[in-house]
């Protein structure tokens, strides 16, 4: 339902309770009940004595909360507050609100504190309300608050003292969380040296804009799914569209950007997982499990080949293999499609012993419940990216290398001898987990054993290779656009199907990508078979079209046409640690309706294997 019918509601409930009848009641003008907004200042003035509260109505997710606590609060000042009652004045309050109107009603303080009898009425009414503030941990603070202390006679309990504080003050972080800055902690590499797993930063939603939420009724300061229970913390019940209130500016080139992960829209509930999630790409799952269905089904095959051909006859074969998947690759799409949907788990994956018989099934995400997500911004709209063995090139020239940024290098061990991971993080500071915390330093890797392999970032590749009086060799995964005579083989168009925009003819990887343009808002691009790739999930997932690719051209809701318009901005965005980032590379464009904002301080820091970093507490983030 649109959240545009709840305030509609908002401005029809007061008719609907008739407080023009009872407002006299509690010494007030009906006039009063009659005047949109004011009626909700009066009503907090007379039974809160906080009218200001009328304007944490105008929040999204906060306004039904403060609907509930006006009309509770009411109810209470005419003597109603037992449980039954408590319940009504929440949910339903219209009969409670009728019975206000009596000629015989009366209009006083909530609850006479000295009296036994109505301490007593009353007491689970705030039991309810504490636990409908915060679902079970509420109830269990009011539990045992309730069982180890004794309330002052005369005084209000202390149930109801904690339940009000505890209300508030989530209602105040609410606010503050959702439209002013945010705790964020990393969680991953991908930003590594920039920012270290076990960082905690300050996100600054006002640096772009707060985002109204989409989904504005949900389990309060938790993000899409509720601790320890694994559960869906938030509700469809109601439901906003995009909206986003002024900024203090723009998404600049080069920010660090926290937003949500936009091929999150489908996702594999794992119940084995803290976070319920089989991994975050649905659709780099889905490919995977279609590719091994398809060679599951020719394992015969494969396997006589394999026994009675040579080695080159049967690389041969496997790439007439490949090719075949890559010119019927739907239909096993679609027998991996249904394996998931039917809750399935992925064969690719092998067989587990700790594999449930099956999975959660699929979920969909709104847009403010996908995972947050921390990268550079580095291709703001109208921007043509390019990379060339691992370098960015933005609008024709070399995109600015961050302090911190990290690339991958790598040098035969016949060239020299490096010292242990131990001496070399004390003397470069390179970790190598789970010694430390990262994996910067690899004297063995299942590539190649006999190859040093180093993460680095430029002042510390200048370093080792003064100090060694050697060269560090970029590591590199071919580049087959320059090379118009280059075939690629079909099993690297099946690797490369990890890589924006998944299409088999468009050879994206880690290290190489094709230039291409960042869509921006308003501009109209062509279309043809040759460039829809790119375009698919901006004009279906992002922007709500029914996309059709027929053998006569491209339909868009219906409608034969061969140019498209652009509803949002999009972002380019890619994490500091390049090798080890999952990233626009990955799931590409990021709409604007994702952006959170702007990560600005880091304000804690602390490691699995060395404790707090001292050095690292509030320190600005670039």
């Amino acid at each position: 339902m649109s959240i545009l019918y709840f305030y509609i509601f908002l401005l029809v409930h007061p008719y609907l309770a008739m407080w023009w009848k009872s407002f006299p009641t509690a010494g007030r003008a009906s006039w009063e009940a009659l005047v949109p907004g004011y009626n909700y200042f009066v009503v907090f003035k007379i039974t809160c004595k906080k009218p200001f509260w009328a304007l944490l109505l105008a929040f999204p997710g906060i306004h039904l909360v403060m609907w509930a606590t006006a009309n509770l609060s009411y109810v209470r000042r005419f003597g109603y507050y037992s449980f039954t009652d408590t319940l009504q004045g929440i949910f339903f309050p219209y009969y409670l609100m009728q019975q206000c109107t009596r000629s015989d009603s009366f209009f006083g303080e909530e609850t006479n504190w000295s009296n036994s009898a109505e301490r007593e009425t009353r007491k689970w009414g705030d039991h309810i309300a504490l636990f409908l503030a915060l679902p079970v941990i509420g109830h269990i603070v009011a539990v045992s608050i309730d069982m180890v202390t004794r309330d002052k006679p005369g005084t209000k309990s202390r149930v109801k003292e904690w339940g009000d504080s505890i209300l508030f003050a989530l209602v105040a972080a609410s606010i503050i969380r959702t439209y002013v800055f945010e705790p964020f902690q990393i969680p991953t590499g991908s930003m590594e040296k920039t920012l270290l797993v076990g960082d905690f930063l300050f996100v600054n939603k006002l640096a772009y804009g707060p985002k109204v939420p989409v989904t504005p009724l949900s389990y309060p300061l938790v993000h899409n799914t509720v601790p320890w229970v694994n559960m869906k913390s938030y509700t469809d019940f109601e439901k906003g569209s995009y909206t986003r209130l002024p900024s203090l500016g723009n998404v600049e080139r080069y920010d660090v950007v926290v937003f949500n992960y936009p091929s999150g829209d489908t996702a594999v509930y794992d119940p084995r997982m803290p976070d319920g999630l089989m991994g975050h790409d649905y659709h780099g799952i889905l490919n995977s499990e279609a590719f091994y269905q398809y060679q599951k089904a020719n394992a015969a095959k494969l396997q006589k080949a394999k026994s009675t051909l040579t080695d080159s006859l049967f690389d041969l074969k496997y790439e007439e293999f490949c090719q075949a998947y890559i010119k019927n690759a739907q239909p096993w799409k679609k027998i991996a499609r249904e394996r998931l949907s039917n809750g399935n788990f992925p064969e690719y994956m092998g067989p587990n012993e700790s594999l449930p018989e099956k999975h959660g099934g699929l979920i969909y995400r709104p847009v403010d419940k996908r995972e947050n997500y921390i990268k550079r911004c580095v291709g703001i709209p109208g921007d043509r990216l390019e990379i060339k063995n691992a370098v960015l090139y933005v609008n024709g020239k070399p995109a600015e290398v961050a302090a911190n940024q990290c690339l991958e290098y790598e040098i035969d061990k016949s060239l020299v001898e490096f010292p242990g991971a131990t001496e070399m993080f004390e003397e470069y500071g390179l970790e190598n987990a789970p010694n430390q915390t990262r994996m910067d330093f690899k004297d063995a890797d299942i590539r190649n054993p006999n190859k040093y392999i180093l993460t680095l970032t430029a002042s510390e590749k200048k370093r080792i290779e003064k100090d060694f009086k050697v060269t560090l060799n970029l590591v590199v995964k071919a580049q087959y656009s320059d090379d118009s005579t280059y075939v690629p083989r079909g099993e690297d168009l099946i690797d490369n199907m990890n890589y924006f925009p998944k299409d088999f003819y468009i050879n994206n990887t880690a290290t190489n990508f094709h230039e291409f343009t960042v869509p921006a808002k308003g501009t109209t691009v062509a279309l043809d078979e040759n460039n829809i790739a790119w375009y698919r999930r901006i004009i279906t997932a992002y922007e709500g079209h029914i996309l059709e690719e027929k053998q006569d051209g491209i339909y868009i809701d219906g409608k034969k046409t061969n140019t498209y318009t652009f509803a949002m901005n999009y972002y380019w965005l890619m994490g500091d640690n390049r090798y080890n980032s999952a990233d626009s590379r990955v799931w590409g464009f990021v709409p604007e309706d994702h952006v959170v904002g702007r990560a600005s301080l880091v304000w804690f820091s602390k490691s699995a294997y060395m404790g707090v970093r001292w050095n690292r507490l509030f320190k600005w983030i670039e």
